[in-house]
């Protein structure tokens, strides 16, 4: 047993090692200043949305930016009367921002086909910048982070605010169901760590959560802010205790390069016995596979949650 461990850990480390040079290759000499490395218009190309889109810019509680921005999507039917509604939280990754699942996941089109064929119930979607910025200047119009500096920024600063920052704006601004059955929150990579810890350090906030393709640790826990990404082992206790979520979702490709990272969190999630689907899918660390990922949880979420054994794609 000890051994099998030694090996794994070492395994582990040969993943990150392989990965820095990965890292370092993504972006440290772009040129930041061209428009394409900024999180642009809310809406982009030719594709209208069927439904209502809102940019909406909040104070961060945290020092940083004096405002960041995120993107709202309201279902077709919400301007007709005065239903409430579910919200689903959307992260992006690494080199990410708000505008990364529009430009990349064709969100806006998976949505409204989700909702106009009755494959899910209506929900107020909302697309945050979840990126550690210093300030106004090094935010600049939600620029571009390497993938590199993401990584290494994550310290729970922005992720300890969520609920205040985000949650909350939303639940003042829009009309939704404010309460746990009603919230869902899922993301990609760096997105699906911060998912799991989100939900685990406010277990009352979320009864749906997805991680696709995630990372499951950070690299340093040194600083007060990151005992946010400390003790999970006791906050997946409490979250899975009483009220366990309803619905949550580990979906990996059998060929990303970090599935080691979801297939350990899965034995670990099995091994406790605590409920959640976990999804194997070809492929890789794409976003192919991360718009399937949406699409197959966005039909299971604010109903029973399951994912059906028998589906083929399993």
């Amino acid at each position: 047993m000890k051994n099998r461990r030694l090996i794994h850990c070492f395994g582990k480390a040969l993943c990150i090692a392989a990965l820095l040079p990965a890292l370092f290759s993504c972006g440290l000499l772009i040129n930041r200043k061209s428009p394409v490395y900024f999180a642009g218009p809310a809406v982009v190309g030719d594709y209208k949305p069927l439904g209502q889109v809102k940019e909406v810019r909040y104070p961060d509680s945290h020092p940083g930016p004096s405002l960041r921005r995120m993107i709202v999507y309201l279902p077709p039917d919400y301007a007709d009367g005065e239903r409430r509604y579910p919200v689903v939280y959307l992260l992006h990754g690494a080199r990410g921002y708000e505008t990364s699942w529009i430009r990349k996941g064709d969100v806006y089109h998976l949505t409204d086909s989700l909702i106009s064929h009755r494959l899910a119930e209506p929900y107020i979607l909302v697309m945050p910048n979840v990126n550690q910025y210093d300030d106004d200047g090094d935010f600049d119009h939600s620029r571009y982070k390497d993938a590199l500096e993401s990584v290494l920024e994550v310290d729970g600063s922005v992720e300890s605010g969520f609920i205040h920052d985000v949650v909350d704006c939303i639940d003042r601004n829009f009309r939704t169901l404010p309460d746990k059955a009603h919230r869902a929150i899922a993301g990609l990579s760096i997105g699906g760590l911060k998912s799991i810890y989100i939900s685990a350090n406010f277990p009352e906030a979320f009864d749906y959560v997805g991680a696709f393709s995630p990372m499951t640790w950070t690299f340093f826990k040194g600083s007060p802010e990151r005992d946010f990404y400390n003790g999970l082992d006791d906050k997946l206790a409490v979250q899975f205790g009483n009220d366990p979520p309803k619905g949550y979702y580990l979906m990996s490709g059998k060929t990303d390069y970090i599935h080691f990272a979801a297939e350990d969190f899965h034995k670990k999630l099995d091994k406790k016995g605590y409920p959640h689907q976990y999804f194997l899918s070809e492929g890789s660390h794409e976003w192919y596979n991360w718009k399937d990922y949406y699409v197959l949880m966005m039909q299971r979420v604010f109903k029973d949650g399951s994912i059906d054994k028998n589906d083929t794609r399993r």
